[in-house]
């Protein structure tokens, strides 16, 4: 997978079996558990964080050290 950014949306994400499991323990780790909602495999990760009050740059930083 490229590198993961703040325009990365949820479905791209979730589309990587090779980190799937790592990916989704840090998404569920701050609380989102609603991977599996059609409207938020549209949502970019900047957008995800900041309803889930979450600073996106940390998740981004999370994400990028679990898919390296």
């Amino acid at each position: 997978m490229a590198k993961i950014t703040k325009d990365t949306m949820i479905g791209e994400l979730l589309r990587d079996q090779d980190h799937i499991e790592d990916i989704a323990e840090v998404l569920f780790g701050i609380g989102m558990h609603c991977l599996g909602c059609p409207s938020s495999q549209m949502e970019t990760l900047e957008e995800a964080a900041m309803v889930h009050g979450k600073d996106p740059d940390e998740l981004i930083a999370q994400l990028n050290a679990v898919v390296e």
